[in-house]
């Protein structure tokens, strides 16, 4: 099955919004997940920095030896909260800290990735959340070189807080134009583009996949564009069962996974287009 374009695409974001799962629920599934046949879809774990006291108080209390849980914490707060996050840690064996997100406010992009990367261990990559506005393309390139992905927001629980086919195709392009790997959060529930009933305009986590492939091979930021505005799922579906291995691993160097608080419904989505 040449599925390499999903592997490992899908971080466990349950305890977020909208989903909001308890931790004592959130953690249970997850184990779940990479115990089934969905493990070779499912990335790490995600929790905020505020909430790993309470993750590691529910490891502690679990019955089966399950080895170190793979973790990516989020840091909101900025650089200046990496250390606490990292104490916070405290290098418990429960623990496998595979990556760390942290917010950079506009113009800060390089000095964020900077002391990001000072900070973490050997093997933990760091991803600095791109502020949107007029100065994100140029935060993005200010990653090249760095050591640093990218992160980009690409909904939430307002209208407003998804960005345009256009916006989106612009950061995507100065991504892929400086070099910089970058992952997703927020607002990919499905695989295609799609309005909600909320009357939210979705991104869908296909067309993200397939318009930065048109990018990486040349295509123009108004192809990307259009490739974000495609509904039509099964045409999209068939275009990217079409990649060969190396162009799907091609797209999942730059664009390495998104956080979704569902793991089933996207691994659904692609199942009934037939991506699958």
């Amino acid at each position: 099955m040449n599925d390499t374009l999903y592997r490992g695409l899908f971080d466990d974001a349950a305890l977020f919004p909208p989903g909001n799962a308890p931790m004592g629920q959130a953690l249970p599934d997850h184990r779940e997940h990479r115990a089934s046949e969905r493990a070779r879809y499912v990335g790490p774990f995600l929790v905020a920095e505020g909430r790993v006291a309470e993750l590691r108080a529910v490891l502690a209390r679990e019955e089966t030896d399950h080895g170190p849980l793979e973790v990516v914490v989020t840091v909101p707060g900025g650089a200046d909260d990496v250390p606490a996050a990292l104490d916070a840690l405290n290098a418990d064996p429960a623990l496998n800290l595979v990556g760390m997100e942290v917010a950079a406010p506009p113009g800060t992009a390089a000095d964020t990735a900077a002391a990001l990367t000072k900070a973490l261990p050997a093997g933990t990559v760091g991803y600095v959340e791109v502020a949107r506005g007029e100065s994100a393309s140029a935060d993005i390139a200010a990653l090249a070189g760095t050591g640093a992905n990218a992160k980009f927001r690409t909904g939430g629980l307002k209208p407003e807080a998804h960005p345009t086919e256009a916006e989106l195709a612009a950061l995507i392009s100065a991504a892929v134009t400086a070099e910089v790997p970058f992952k997703c959060t927020a607002g990919l529930h499905h695989a295609i583009r799609h309005s909600t009933t909320e009357g939210f305009e979705q991104h869908g986590f296909l067309n993200v996949l397939m318009a930065t492939h048109t990018l990486l091979v040349e295509g123009s930021e108004t192809d990307a564009r259009e490739i974000l505005a495609e509904r039509n799922g099964p045409a999209l579906a068939a275009r990217a069962k079409a990649l060969g291995d190396v162009e799907q691993a091609d797209v999942r160097t730059r664009f390495r996974s998104f956080g979704t608080c569902s793991i089933t419904e996207p691994l659904e989505d692609l199942t009934v287009l037939g991506a699958l």
